[in-house]
């Protein structure tokens, strides 16, 4: 499960999110599933996770690996 979680998304949409939506923003494994992140928030952080959605981002050549993916959580 702690590979599943690479680090939160601070960018200016992701912040406007957390603060006006409750959601978390997230780079995971591109290999995890939807309930793998879902059950690796609820245990990192102690919150129930309502959704998870997806968003894979285009990577330039500046980025890091391709290996990651973009999570959105919305929290109760």
């Amino acid at each position: 499960m702690l590979d599943t979680l690479s680090h939160p998304i601070t960018t200016e949409k992701a912040v406007r999110l957390m603060e006006s939506q409750n959601k978390l923003s997230f780079m995971v494994a591109k290999d995890a599933s939807k309930s793998d992140v879902k059950k690796a928030v609820e245990e990192q952080f102690k919150v129930k996770v309502v959704k998870v959605t997806t968003l894979i981002t285009p990577l330039g050549k500046k980025r890091h690996s391709s290996s990651w993916l973009q999570k959105i959580q919305p929290l109760m």
